[in-house]
């Protein structure tokens, strides 16, 4: 069987796009594939999927998770330039570790977000899609998608939201959000 790796995108206004990346990771990293994780817009926060990726440490090698980013944008312009210098760390960060060989499978979370807010570009994020490796496989999250970026891949998915319990009040629920 020919191994060739892959571009996903995972795009759309619904919910579920980091999520399908993450069970993603546990598929490949139950396949035996070395899996890194970079978060371009969440830093600091605690999120269950983190707690399930540290419990997976010591039943062998892990899925790796780097939070890189210094949280939300929208709610923080005043330290726009902030966030950009985070996000352009972040790029050249997933520049080395995706040409290093030391993964199988790259998920870049929130990228296309990170490229939606203006602290990226598109064109850099094809420049990484041009330096991947032939085996590696490399899925790109995050709203807005680019058009350019979406004919680069060989698979998007976009997530439609169809109903979402935030438009009766009901807050982000423990467990199924976060």
């Amino acid at each position: 069987m020919e191994h060739r790796g892959l571009v996903l995108v995972h795009t759309g206004d619904g919910k579920g796009k980091t999520t399908a990346a993450l069970g993603l990771a546990m598929r490949a990293w139950g396949g035996g594939l070395r899996v890194l994780i970079l978060q371009f817009i969440k830093g600091g926060q605690t999120y269950g999927e983190l707690a399930a990726i540290e419990a997976l440490k010591g039943v062998r090698d892990t899925i790796e998770v780097r939070q890189c980013g210094l949280g939300f944008t929208r709610r923080d312009e005043a330290r726009k330039a902030e966030h950009i210098k985070a996000a352009k760390a972040a790029l050249r960060e997933a520049e080395r570790e995706i040409v290093s060989g030391a993964w199988d499978l790259v998920i870049l979370d929130e990228i296309n977000y990170a490229v939606k807010f203006g602290l990226i570009e598109t064109d850099d994020v094809l420049r990484l899609l041009e330096r991947k490796p032939p085996t590696l496989h490399l899925v790109l999250t995050g709203r807005d998608a680019r058009p350019e970026i979406v004919e680069a891949a060989d698979l998007v998915t976009e997530m439609k939201l169809v109903k979402h319990p935030f438009e009766k009040g009901i807050k982000a629920q423990k467990g199924v959000e976060f």
